[in-house]
């Protein structure tokens, strides 16, 4: 890393969610509960899937792994940008925003392709119902995690690398309210057509196939259904899908929203609201999603909380 790099520029300022004063502590109370909500929410998830044993399926294995990602790049944004509401200017470190960089590229890598391993799970399930226990035994399982972790902890540190190893400019403002890759490239006096490609070719790359595999599988779950002739077959195998059919179609009709858009289109306000809502509110969606919608995680909601009521009673 070049010495130029320390001593000019050491700490970023990062972007207001909004300049209105009056309007800082509404959103401040309003995303600590969306975060509080989201935590809490997605950490009960995780102690639900492993402590209960009616739920150490593959389709709760994976759950939990989605939980986990959801914590993680929400937390790697949220406390930050809740402080940010009640100190005068919104610092960052230079150190502090590499890592929160690469800890959100990390997790939310990861969420692509873990929703893409729980497309592929219901797809086997419903389409192989006989080989199921085969397919998806606790090795395939866990095979199907581990190289997301992998494959995203090396794109996040190659990106991270890439962009604090080259040299920034005097101007430290991020034109975001939190460090991500492509306002940090604006503030770049290096040559940076080598790492928007990088950038372009794996955003391209991990949005393009693992959508892929997530249509490939409920095209072939559509085809399965509408050749079953009993109809509470049918309505089963989509109320299978039906939670995990929902938080994929938010998570990507939102980042598709962000991405997949004209340049001429894009504004700070529009990719700050859409932000909040993949970094925050997806997050707390999820949880309440999986256990409004999922009979199994209820019946064990209902379960530890008797066993809690008994202990305390």
């Amino acid at each position: 890393m070049e010495t130029q790099n320390l001593t000019m520029l050491n700490e970023f300022i990062l972007m207001r969610i909004t300049d209105r004063p009056e309007l800082q502590a509404p959103l401040f109370g309003l995303f600590l509960v969306i975060y509080v909500i989201s935590a809490v929410g997605n950490l009960g998830l995780i102690t639900l899937t492993t402590m209960d044993s009616r739920l150490h399926t593959p389709m709760y294995f994976f759950l939990r792994h989605l939980a986990f990602t959801d914590l993680g790049y929400s937390t790697a944004v949220g406390p930050k940008m809740l402080v940010n509401f009640v100190v005068d200017q919104n610092r960052i470190s230079y150190y502090c925003c590499a890592i929160q960089l690469a800890f959100f590229l990390v997790f939310i890598v990861s969420e692509l392709f873990i929703l893409s391993a729980m497309s592929y799970d219901r797809y086997v399930a419903i389409c192989n119902p006989l080989l199921y226990p085969v397919i998806m035994s606790p090795r395939i399982c866990q095979l199907l995690v581990a190289i997301p972790y992998l494959y995203s902890t090396f794109v996040s540190l190659l990106v991270t690398v890439k962009i604090f190893n080259l040299s920034f400019c005097g101007y430290n403002v991020v034109s975001h309210f939190y460090c991500d890759s492509v306002p940090l490239l604006s503030l770049l006096c290096s040559n940076t057509h080598e790492i928007e490609m990088i950038i372009l070719v794996l955003a391209g790359f991990d949005l393009i196939s693992s959508l892929l595999i997530v249509l490939v599988s409920y095209l072939l779950i559509l085809e399965s259904i509408l050749r079953m002739n009993s109809a509470e077959g049918r309505h089963k195998a989509f109320s299978t899908c039906g939670s995990h059919l929902t938080v994929v179609i938010v998570f990507y009709g939102t980042l598709i929203f962000m991405y997949v858009r004209p340049e001429s289109s894009h504004s700070f306000d529009s990719d700050k609201v859409a932000s909040i809502f993949y970094t925050l509110v997806i997050p707390m969606l999820n949880p309440l999603i999986y256990s409004l919608r999922n009979k199994d995680v209820k019946c064990a909601l209902q379960r530890v909380w008797k066993k809690l009521h008994s202990l305390f009673s």
